[in-house]
Parts: C-alpha cells; sequence; structure tokens
C-alpha cells in the first residue's frame, strides 16, 4: 500500500470514528427536557436584592472585610412579578440562604426550629424546612468566606411563591418577600 492510500483509508477510518463519537452526545444534547424558548418583554426576568452592604458611616470591603453587622438584612424589592417561564436573579451580598416555597405557602407554613448547623462554625443556623420548598440555595458558610453571588432561579407555572433567607435569625426578623408568577 502506497503512503498516500493509507492515509485516506486512516482518514475515512477517522471521520467514521469521529461520526460515531459525537451522534450520541448529541442524541443526549437532544433527550434533556430543557425549555429552549424564548422569554421575553419587561416580564420575563426580575431581581431581587438578598441583603445589602451598608454605606453609612462608609464601609470599605476591600481586601476582604466582611463585617457581617454591616449588612442591611432584607430583600428588596419584596414582591416581584415574572412571566411563567421566566427568573427570577438573586443577587446575594453577605451572609444569605436562599429558600423558594411552593405557591400558596406562607411565612408562618415555615418551621423555623427545624435547622442545620453551618459548615464552618461559628454562625448562626440555617433553617432545614422541607416541606414545599423546591429550590434551596448554596450554603453561605461553605463558599470559602466568599459569600457575595448571584442565584438565577426558574419558575414555570403560575403562582405566588415564598422567598425567604434560610439564616434563621433573619428569617424571624422578617427577612421574606413573594414572586408572583402570571400566565
Amino acid at each position: 500500500m502506497k503512503r498516500r492510500e493509507f492515509f485516506q483509508k486512516a482518514g475515512a477510518g477517522s471521520a467514521a470514528l469521529m461520526a460515531g463519537a459525537v451522534a450520541p452526545s448529541v442524541r443526549a444534547q437532544s433527550e434533556h427536557a430543557h425549555q429552549h424558548e424564548a422569554v421575553t418583554g419587561p416580564l420575563a426576568s426580575a431581581t431581587v436584592s438578598f441583603g445589602q452592604w451598608q454605606s453609612d458611616p462608609p464601609f470599605d470591603r476591600f481586601p476582604s472585610n466582611n463585617d457581617r453587622t454591616r449588612n442591611n438584612h432584607q430583600l428588596i424589592p419584596g414582591e416581584v412579578t415574572i412571566k411563567a417561564g421566566g427568573s427570577v436573579n438573586f443577587i446575594i451580598a453577605g451572609f444569605h440562604l436562599v429558600l423558594v416555597y411552593d405557591d400558596g405557602t406562607q411565612p408562618s407554613s415555615i418551621n423555623s426550629a427545624k435547622t442545620i448547623p453551618v459548615t464552618v462554625p461559628p454562625g448562626p443556623p440555617l433553617i432545614d424546612d422541607d416541606t414545599n420548598r423546591i429550590y434551596r440555595g448554596l450554603d453561605p458558610s461553605a463558599r470559602g468566606g466568599v459569600q457575595d453571588r448571584i442565584e438565577a432561579v426558574h419558575f414555570t407555572k403560575p403562582g405566588r411563591y415564598l422567598v425567604a433567607c434560610g439564616v434563621q435569625p433573619h428569617f424571624l426578623e422578617g427577612m421574606f418577600g413573594f414572586v408572583r408568577v402570571i400566565a
């Protein structure tokens, strides 16, 4: 066999091998039930601030000052409205845990005494009531000290969803709000 023939045949064989290797991954992707339709317009997404760093008196967090007492423990705004299929971007500033409960759940329904300890003490306990819970965010104590982050949550069904801070004292002090999802 001449050298040119060898490489032509090897190339054809490699192409067939690659086609076989790619086909299963393409097939696997098409079998996933992800929603890919575009949700557009002003109610496609909303932003909720989950705690805010204070600026009065002046506060310098650079390079890594994390004084929890300088955090404003509020959800702002207290209620947002989006379309079904839209999302809410929770911008988390400080030591907070995003909990989302299903349509109709009220703050009085949450068993705030059911808790788990933080991953890296010391710190307040975290609420672990999973009744009607549809989303629990990242453990704020398990992130190596980096607590500021964004968590985007997708809502597929209309309803009014309770959103709460799972840090027990924050919840007990009223750090919760609602996401209203319309059809």
